[in-house]
């Protein structure tokens, strides 16, 4: 991981089905299966800050995904090195998958228009072809990464 800036994909487990509360979007049904937040880290620390933070699961409920974190378990992390902002581009790849649906209307997306930043999926999602994807609607975009091991910690 890396303390520049850039957009990351937090790829979530759930085993068995929960109610949980979302701050102010209020009751969350979590079934189980597979979820896929996007976000960005342009803060102190970038990257890895943010991530760390989010796969550790510690400090104060802040944002949508912190309620979510703490009902989930860390799989994987996708991210990329970049200066512009793309986690809408990202979270629209993610909603197109076969099979994916947005659990939450307005789920991490309070500072934009996307319908959500959290996608529930069937199945795993295939780095490859996000990564494919993401390069065909942005030729401009950078390299997409994997974060070595799962979960971090």
């Amino acid at each position: 991981m890396t303390d520049a800036p850039g957009t990351y994909a937090l790829l979530l487990q759930n085993e068995e089905r929960q109610e949980i509360e979302v701050g102010a979007l209020g009751e969350m049904i979590v079934r189980p299966g597979v979820y896929v937040y996007v976000g960005s880290a342009f803060g102190p620390g970038g990257l890895r800050a943010r991530v760390g933070r989010h796969a550790r699961g510690d400090g104060a409920l802040h944002w949508h995904v912190d309620y979510l974190r703490a009902a989930t378990a860390l799989e994987a992390v996708w991210y990329t090195r970049d200066p512009e902002r793309r986690e809408c581009t990202w979270a629209s790849v993610l909603r197109s998958l076969p099979g994916a649906s947005v659990p939450v209307d307005g789920f991490g997306a309070s500072d934009c228009t996307c319908p959500a930043h959290l996608v529930r999926v069937a199945e795993w999602p295939s780095w490859d072809r996000f990564r494919d994807h993401l390069h065909a609607r942005v030729d401009t975009h950078s390299a997409v990464c994997r974060a070595p091991g799962a979960p971090l910690s």
